[in-house]
């Protein structure tokens, strides 16, 4: 592999660049006026968690969660499955709405908590 070196176009050769009066070292060449081009093989290593994850040969998507998955969201879809006063229709709304909620928020707050009450207990 042959390396090539180039002038840097950050700071065009100088190696620092100016800001407002101030003179800094230029962060692309680390002040050395000079870029290196690599020719030939590029790094592509996946550093991040996601990259590691297995994926099915066959392309199916996992499994989607029907039931919450938290504590606080298990316990309020139990409330709402068990309601007299609800539609199934309403139940199935609710249920999917607190396991939406779960995925975006993480677990189940108490506004959310207080919202979802709201509607499954009848008024007195």
């Amino acid at each position: 592999m042959k390396d090539i070196e180039d002038v840097c176009a950050t700071c065009g050769g100088d190696g620092y660049i100016e800001n407002a009066g101030s003179r800094n070292r230029c962060p692309t060449c680390r002040g050395t006026g000079r870029r290196v081009v690599a020719e030939g093989f590029h790094d592509v290593t996946k550093t991040k968690a996601s990259h590691h994850l297995r994926s099915d040969p066959k392309g199916a998507a996992a499994p989607k969660p029907t039931w919450p998955t938290t504590f606080e969201g298990a316990q309020l879809a139990g409330e709402v499955r068990d309601s007299r006063t609800l539609t199934q229709d309403a139940k199935d709304r609710l249920i999917r709405e607190i396991m939406e909620h779960e995925t975006s928020h993480g677990q189940c707050t108490q506004t959310f908590l207080k919202k979802v009450r709201k509607q499954v207990r009848p008024k007195a």
